[in-house]
């Protein structure tokens, strides 16, 4: 039974998304963090297992997407192009635009270290969202919704801007040749089968930015992509 006041806060973000649902639990149960579901809470669901069939759906329509868009690219390319749509930097920008973090419960450790910013709760609340959405809704009703809050970058992605960030951001430090950059392994989360790594990139010394991926490779190109933000070379 979700109370009154979480009722009354979820109706204000499906007015933002311009939607009706039928029921408003499955988008509690998406925007509960597996933090808050400890002590007192324990006989919540966390919203990992909606993350999980989100997932699924946002890589489906924006593989769709590309596929439709770009007729005439090869599977390597579109492969990379949504790549950089689906990735953790990209999917929490999204939920950044409907103000996400408003609505996330997290847990009191969670929320003392960030937890309300940080990129990988808002791009799994973002997947888990579009999981709860489309058991709603269905696909054509989530479609729009997938494409409109991922629009800056779906425009940075037809400028070219995709896939090798690290690589791009070397070129670009490197033009001055005392420059250096290095990434770093700042924390690893999660058990074996599922971990998530965070690295940050340093630039003369000075951490720019931070990302997180399933694969260190993954948390490099995120922290590249955020540190191009910065510097805006690419746009948020």
């Amino acid at each position: 039974m979700i109370p009154v006041k979480r009722k009354e806060h979820l109706q204000k973000l499906v007015e933002t998304l311009g939607i009706q649902l039928n029921s408003l639990d499955k988008l509690s149960v998406a925007l509960t963090h597996p933090s808050f579901v400890l002590g007192e809470n324990a006989s919540l669901s966390n919203n990992q297992r909606l993350e999980f069939l989100g997932d699924a759906v946002v890589d489906l329509v924006v593989g769709q997407f590309l596929f439709d868009e770009y007729p005439d690219k090869p599977e390597g390319e579109l492969t990379k192009m949504r790549s950089a749509l689906v990735c953790e930097a990209s999917l929490a920008n999204a939920a950044r635009r409907v103000a996400l973090n408003e609505y996330l419960l997290i847990g009191k450790g969670e929320k003392g270290n960030g937890g309300y910013d940080r990129a990988s709760n808002l791009a799994d609340a973002w997947e888990a969202m579009i999981g709860a959405l489309y058991l709603d809704l269905g696909i054509e009703a989530v479609r729009p919704i997938i494409l409109k809050y991922i629009e800056p970058e779906i425009v940075q992605v037809r400028k070219g801007h995709y896939g090798d960030y690290k690589t791009l951001l070397q070129e670009i430090v490197q033009k001055d040749r005392e420059a250096t950059i290095s990434y770093e392994i700042v924390r690893t989360e999660g058990p074996d089968h599922n971990k998530r790594f965070t690295t940050c990139v340093r630039i003369n010394g000075v951490v720019q930015a931070e990302g997180t991926g399933k694969t260190k490779k993954e948390a490099d190109q995120v922290a590249a992509c955020q540190t191009l933000i910065q510097m805006g070379v690419i746009e948020r």
